[in-house]
């Protein structure tokens, strides 16, 4: 494997050692990460390996047929679809507890699951909903008040300025069916306790739909552990291709009927959700994906596809992250005027990379202007979180400002975020 300097640590596999790789050889594997430009807006998407890149265009020219017809080609590529479903369970730990379902984007799969909902809601039912979510986890559930459903908001702490396990607590009750919740807040960075929230949602019988869209690019994924009923994220800030995953819970499952056609049997889990099937050529990207995961936890690349692989590559990621963050959290805390939406926290276990900032004197268009001008790619709005910025009182048409890092990005990038900001 490629490392170098001081980034080499010694991990035995199967009484195999090998060294993880340095950020330099990781670097290597994204070509988009050769631009001078530094890209620091991975929450809105993250950059791919060359390996999910070729196997896009290695699967359309070698095997772009139907499903399964029987030939040899066909067998391929219903092979491919067959384990990508496969390896995105492995990846959230959902084995044998419960099924991916894959879709064109994490908000489509939301209004899909949703909708289902809508066939099983009573009059008086009530969805809690997080007010700190990406408007893809509200919105969908909003629309359950047409069945007869009561909407009940989990407000934002005034204190805290996010969602308190203390508040979940004063509107749930008996007849909550639903709660929606973000595991990280695309906005704020935060990381919520989904375990505590779940515990507390079932224990007022009660189903979880988590939003594991700004949690999934940085921490590993562990749906069994959490023990969530519904979890999402979307695979194009996952390093693979534009497209979302959905974990459902087998008894969460149970209880709705799938959208897709008549005759397609209720038991075809995940094809029952899949309307129109999923992107075949997508499948095979996020099967490309089992490499690089292997090179990250500096393993041998026969032990693709393993947890123990898919763990340690995640852990190498939070490793890789926390100087960055630790830097840039603290870096833009110390710049006069500038005011963190979110934790101040620069640790991993309070926070993701995700941080979001105003300024006293400029506007966060005008903050944007300056670090593109200096080289640096952020971007500056309400990012989806639009009631969220309501609840903090920040201005809906401008927003904040946010520079999203992950492992791949490096010191000196986030250094000059910190300057062209202290700069103005």
């Amino acid at each position: 494997m490629l490392s170098d300097g001081p980034n080499r640590h010694p991990c035995t596999l199967a009484g195999m050692t090998s060294a993880l790789p340095s950020i330099s050889a990781i670097r290597e594997r994204f070509p988009a990460l050769r631009t001078p430009m530094a890209l620091l807006e991975n929450a809105g998407g993250s950059q791919v390996p060359i390996d999910v890149a070729d196997a896009i265009r290695a699967y359309m020219l070698e095997s772009y047929v139907q499903l399964g017809a029987g030939y040899a080609m066909s067998n391929v590529a219903t092979a491919t679809v067959e384990r990508a479903h496969a390896f995105v369970n492995l990846i959230v730990n959902g084995m044998g507890c419960g099924s991916a379902i894959l879709g064109p984007s994490s908000t489509q799969l939301c209004y899909l699951i949703a909708g289902c909902y809508a066939d099983t809601i009573r009059p008086g039912d009530e969805i809690v909903i997080a007010a700190t979510g990406h408007e893809a986890n509200i919105g969908p559930w909003l629309r359950l008040e047409r069945a007869g459903a009561t909407i009940r908001w989990w407000p934002v702490d005034p204190v805290a300025r996010d969602c308190t396990l203390a508040g979940l607590d004063s509107v749930l009750s008996d007849r909550t069916r639903i709660v929606a919740v973000p595991h990280v807040s695309n906005l704020l960075g935060a990381i919520a306790d989904v375990s505590a929230i779940t515990r507390r949602a079932h224990s007022a019988g009660a189903r979880v739909f988590v939003d594991g869209v700004a949690f999934a690019p940085h921490r590993v994924m562990d749906v069994a552990a959490w023990d969530v009923d519904w979890y999402v994220y979307s695979t194009y800030k996952v390093y693979g291709p534009h497209m979302g995953a959905l974990y459902g819970r087998t008894d969460a499952l149970a209880e709705l009927r799938g959208p897709n056609h008549f005759f397609i049997p209720e038991g075809q889990v995940p094809y029952k959700f899949e309307l129109g099937g999923a992107s075949h050529e997508g499948c095979a990207a996020i099967l490309a994906l089992q490499p690089y995961l292997a090179f990250l936890a500096g393993e041998d690349p026969a032990h693709a596809g393993t947890r123990a692989t898919i763990e340690r590559a995640f852990e190498r990621m939070t490793e890789l992250e926390a100087p960055l963050q630790r830097r840039l959290v603290d870096g833009l805390r110390g710049i006069p005027g500038v005011r963190l939406i979110g934790p101040a926290a620069s640790g991993t276990g309070e926070r993701v990379p995700t941080v979001s900032f105003t300024h006293a004197r400029y506007a966060p268009s005008e903050v944007v202007a300056a670090l593109r001008d200096a080289g640096v790619a952020i971007r500056h709005g309400h990012m989806y979180a639009y009631r969220l910025c309501e609840a903090l009182g920040i201005d809906t048409r401008e927003g904040v400002a946010r520079v999203s890092l992950v492992h791949y990005n490096a010191a000196e990038e986030v250094q000059r975020a910190i300057d062209a900001v202290a700069a103005l």
